[in-house]
This record gives C-alpha cells, structure tokens and sequence, in this order.
C-alpha cells in the first residue's frame, strides 16, 4: 500500500553520490546538535567550555565523510573541457569550480532565520513568538488564504497551461531538494509517518480544530529538506540544505547531474552517441524513454496497472510528456549530425547534441517563458540584455528561489488534465482527468493513447488565471498525491512548511531585501495587495505583515503589466536568472561557445518545432506559450511560422586529427 508520503520520497530520489552526501550531512548535523545542546548546558552552569575545538571539527569531518564531499573538484584542461560543460557542473567556473555544480548547498540572499542558532525551522516550537506573535500553523492558512474550489477558477485569457508546463519543467533542470532518507526520528525512533511530534527529521503539519480533515488525521507528514556538508561547521554554522542537481540551464533533467546517470540513459550499443529508448513499448512507432530494469520494477509506483508487466515498470521521471520529446529530438539531432560530420565519434556526436539542447532551453526560457512571466516591462528593467560571462557570479540555486520563489505557478496549474484527439476534439476514448489521478501515473501514457493527448490538451488548454480569491485549486490542497492508503497531501502547507523548514526570513525582510516598501499595517498590506479582505485575513492569521510566510506574501501580489507576478517574485526571479546566465561559462550566447552562424539559427528555435519533430501531432501554434482559442487556429508543422533548425553551420571538415584535441572554434581551443 502507497502512502502519499511514500510517493512524496519517491519524487524526490537521488543518485548514489547524493545519498553518501545525505548520510555524511546528517552524521555531522546530529552530532553537531547534540554537541551545541550540550555547550549550552555548560554555559547555563558557567562553565565556559569549547566542546568543539577546530580540530575536533576537522576528525569529525573527516569521521562523517563530508570532508570527501566538499573537496575542491580537479578541473583538467583542454579543447574538451573548454567546448563542453561536465554533467555534474563541476568546473563551470575555474576559479570557484563547485558554483553550480551538483551535490552543494544552495546560497543565501539573506541569513537563515532559524528558531535556534543551528537548525531548528521557523515554527518548530509552538510557543516560540517572532515579533512577539506565534506563528500560525501553515494547514490554517492554506485553508484560509489558498483553498479554492475546482470549479471556481478563472482562466488566464492569454497564456496556455503548456507555459506553466514550462515552468515546472525548468524547475527540475535547476532545483532537487532531497528530503531525508531516514523515516523515524533521530532520537526517539517515533515513525515520521504517524508521530505528530517534532523530532528531526519528523516535522509534521499539524492539523487545526477547524479543518475538515481534523479526527481523522492530526497531523500531515512532513520529513524536513536533507542537509548538506557544506562548508564545514566553523565557516557555516547553521543548517544548509542541498541541490542534489547542477543549478545550471543544462537540459540536466534530460541527460542527468551524474555520471552514473548519464551513462545509462544512453544507447551505447549504438555508434551516434544517441539517448536509451524503450525496447518493449514505443507511440505508435515513437520511441518512449526505457523502463526501469526488471529488479527494481516493483519500486516504481508510477509503472503500468497490470500483473503481466514483468519486464519492468515505466521509469518514473518528473515531466515524462516532455523528458521524451527532448529525448526523441537528441536522437533526431546526432543523426542528423553524423550525416554532416561521418568522422565525428559517438561521444561528439552526444556532446554536440546535448550541447544544442541545452542553448534549445536557454533560448525558450529566457527568450519566450521569462517575458511572459515578468511582463516586457520588469523584464528590460530587471534582464538587461547579455553582455559576457561574468566569472564573479556565483550561478548557484539561491534557498529563497528553490524553497519559494520558484513555486509561484503552483498557483497557475489548472484542476483538470485535458487530453485531446488528433483534431484537437474531446476524445471519448481517453476523457479528461482530474489532476489527482495523472500524477505519478506515466503508465496512463503507455496504455492511454500516448504522449499526444496530453500535449494537445495543454496546447489547447489556457493556464489558471491567479487572483486573491482563486489561489491553489483543490486538487493541489486537498487530493494531492492521493494513492492507496492514507490521507492525502496539501500542496500550499507543504510549500508554507518548507520555508520554515529552510529558514527562511518573512515577507517584509524579502521586501526590504529588493528596494520595496516594507508593510507594517493591515493598510500597508492592503496598498500592496490591492485587497483588503486578504490583507485583512493575513493579519488575523499572522498579527503582523513582518511575520508573513514570504511565499504567500509573494502570490498574494498584484501581477506586473504584462507580467503573471508581482514586484518582488518579479525581483527575486529575475535576479536568480540573471546569475545563472551570467556565471554560466557555457551560456549560448557567450563569444566561442558557439559560431556566430551556429548562434544566427539557434536564435529561430521553436518548441511547436520540437512537437513536431518528436510526435505525431501536425499542427501546432506558432507560439505554444500564448494561448490558441480554436483547433482551426493551429498551424500546420509544415508551415514557415513553425522552421526548422538548420544545422548546416555545424558541419566541419574531417582533417583526420584528434577532436579531442582540436581547435573547433577558435576562441577557447
């Protein structure tokens, strides 16, 4: 029997080298609690002891292993090293070679704001006040703030929901929070799943008198983000969590943040250097990604519903609409490419490819999602255009980005899953599905019709439109990951929850923090929001605008013109995205990195192309992020609106001498 607690674990697994982090980070993480517990027995009985010299820092480190997780990379020169960027991130910047990389801590704009000098996350003690109010439990005001039922949604006239698709689909290229391996807590040993006591790694939402679900529950489960090593217990010392992926614009969710991982999801007994495909089952000729190998068939939750699967389940990846088509166009782009260059090995053939599909998501993200989302107007004030790489930048995944700012679209994902025939007409065989029943459910794609459904339903498909009265949508609230067993899970509480858990400041710091009036009364908050009837429920919850979760506070703003957020997510994006273009070594833009001619038609790049080219859908819009109000509206692929990547820039001579060694393109040679 599935929990959703389970499926929650199962959405966030990790890779081997992760996993040895995770376990050095909670050895050091306990035992430097427990040393902190004991200091500050000893300083209430005046006994000023350091029970912790430098040196016993360094043993335990070296005790733990987190002294072999935070070593400084070895970054090796060469034409290879310079023309292609490593899978795990490493080596981006020469100078500061573990930015961005895999397996680090996320930064910090602003300090932790923790309940005690380590760790402990904000509400973890009921009593505890800030600003001499408690916090309210976060299960309280999604109901208040963000509950909003299924049929009482507006719809964004202008944008499709494949944008918000987008949205979720570059999250999982720059941000993978593990939570805690361990299931019962540290001390005690209680089950995380069923105490509704505080004991790392157990930090369960309580369940107010007031809720629907209270008798039948007291507590949702809620395992606290994994720590990480980091920079060591005297240069860090407070709890940091960690990006088990690199922070990067990488296409990393395609081809993986591990070597290991890398490595099998490509088709090595093939010479074009191309990606792993199914062997059992494909789209009607299509290729799907491979299953999962037989032993590990009854792990995956997410694998066909029937006895007769022996071969395996289908592998259980975030966004496997997608994962598939940019799969399909890898290999689609190394045949291509060994036709202009036969001399090209394999392992060129995947570097050239990879490196396109990379610029590909740079391009649709930078140049078609951002806009949309910051409006033209905060997006020239906030993105000026590209000058250069600036090694001064750190590219890494900022806490505030990965624990908040990043989840505003939550509030953008519409209840139902419209999935659509070849016409874009309803299709009686495969009708729409409540969300609840699509997630964690990739074999719906095998044995319901296809990839295509789907992609028509949110091409079609407008996005939520967010307001103050229609934030999260039940389905998110009060049937997420609903399985077999168990009570369902509330995404608002879960994103509330680990904000705290990460120690995050509230809303008026984050203000302050970007040059934004900084609210103090209900008034205040009424100016910002535009609202008085949510300002006025803030303050109740909260008894002071200082002590808002600043991820509420950020989706209850008022949209920019043009935009889909308010002034400080408009902010606290643009300057994440801004860092991981401008310390990214290999941006598409950067002098060398690509020929001037390569850059010339990378520039015309299209997803409804790529839709294209990677499925049996045959028309498309000519921009699939704006939303098409007819089917007779989509444009045939074959038209001049949707083109075609021309890769004749990329052909070069065969001179026969080492491509590991040659000077491609002049500048970094």
């Amino acid at each position: 029997t599935l929990k959703p607690s389970d499926l929650l674990s199962h959405f966030k697994q990790t890779e081997a080298r992760t996993k040895n982090h995770i376990r050095a980070a909670e050895l050091l993480d306990n035992t430097v609690e427990v040393s902190q517990h004991e200091r500050l027995l000893l300083l209430l009985l005046l006994f000023p002891v350091e029970l912790l010299s430098e040196t016993d820092v360094e043993n335990l480190l070296h005790v733990t292993g987190c002294s072999a997780e935070t070593q400084r990379p070895s970054c090796q020169s060469g034409c290879l090293s310079e023309r292609y960027r490593s899978i795990t991130g490493e080596c981006n910047n020469r100078q500061h070679p573990r930015w961005g990389a895999a397996n680090i801590p996320y930064s910090r704009w602003l300090p932790p704001e923790y309940e005690d000098m380590w760790g402990k996350p904000r509400g973890w003690d009921p009593g505890h006040t800030y600003h001499n109010v408690s916090l309210p439990p976060v299960r309280l005001v999604s109901q208040e703030v963000l509950f909003t039922h299924n049929d009482n949604i507006s719809l964004d006239s202008t944008l499709s929901h494949l944008l918000v698709e987008w949205g979720q689909w570059v999250d999982h290229d720059v941000v993978l929070t593990p939570q805690s391996p361990s299931t019962a807590a540290f001390k005690s040993g209680a089950d995380c799943t069923h105490t509704c006591s505080r004991e790392t790694p157990c930090f369960p939402i309580q369940i107010p008198l007031s809720d629907r679900r209270y008798g039948v529950q007291d507590c949702m489960p809620f395992f606290r983000s994994a720590p990480s090593c980091g920079a060591g217990v005297l240069h860090r010392p407070h709890r940091e969590q960690l990006n088990a992926i690199t922070s990067f614009v990488d296409a990393s969710m395609v081809y993986g943040s591990s070597t290991t991982l890398a490595s099998s999801l490509r088709n090595h007994s093939c010479p074009l250097g191309s990606m792993a495909v199914n062997l059992h089952h494909s789209d009607r000729g299509l290729p799907y990604m491979p299953f999962l190998p037989r032993r590990q068939a009854h792990l995956d939750p997410c694998g066909p519903r029937n006895s007769t699967a022996s071969e395996g389940a289908g592998k259980s990846t975030r966004g496997e609409n997608t994962t598939s088509c940019f799969q399909a166009e890898h290999n689609r782009l190394v045949e291509e490419l060994r036709l202009l260059n036969p001399h090209w090995s394999p392992d060129i053939l995947y570097q050239e490819a990879r490196k396109i599909i990379g610029a590909i998501h740079q391009i649709l993200t930078w140049d078609h999602y951002l806009p949309q989302i910051l409006g033209d107007t905060a997006m020239s004030l906030l993105m000026p255009p590209y000058q250069d790489y600036n090694p001064e930048t750190d590219p890494s995944i900022a806490n505030m980005f990965a624990a908040a700012a990043f989840r505003f679209a939550h509030v953008t994902v519409h209840p139902v899953v419209t999935r659509l025939g070849p016409e874009y007409t309803p299709n009686s065989q495969h009708p729409p599905l409540p969300l609840h029943h699509s997630l964690f459910a990739s074999w719906r794609i095998v044995q319901e019709g296809g990839i295509d459904p789907v992609l028509r339903g949110l091409l079609l498909s407008p996005a939520k439109l967010q307001t103050p009265g229609q934030m999260m949508v039940e389905e998110l609230t009060e049937r997420l990951f609903q399985a077999q067993g168990g009570m369902p899970l509330d995404l608002g509480s879960l994103n509330l929850q680990r904000g705290r858990d990460h120690g995050l400041p509230g809303y008026s710091s984050w203000r302050r923090f970007c040059g934004l009036s900084v609210p103090s009364s209900t008034s205040d908050l009424a100016d910002i929001f535009g609202n008085s009837t949510l300002a006025h429920k803030l303050e109740l919850l909260y008894g002071t605008p200082h002590n808002i979760d600043v991820w509420v506070g950020a989706i209850s703003e008022p949209a920019l013109p043009g935009g889909r957020v308010g002034p400080l997510l408009a902010c606290l994006l643009a300057k994440q995205f801004k860092a991981l273009r401008d310390g990214d070594r290999f941006w598409w833009q950067r002098e060398g990195v690509f020929t001037s001619s390569q850059r010339r038609h990378l520039e015309a790049v299209s997803l409804s192309r790529i839709i294209c080219d990677t499925t049996h859908i045959a028309a498309v819009p000519a921009d699939p992020f704006m939303r098409t109000e007819k089917p007779e509206d989509m444009l045939p692929c074959s038209h001049s609106l949707i083109p075609h990547l021309d890769l004749s820039p990329w052909k070069e001579p065969d001179t026969g001498e080492d491509l590991g060694t040659k000077n491609h393109y002049g500048a970094h040679g």
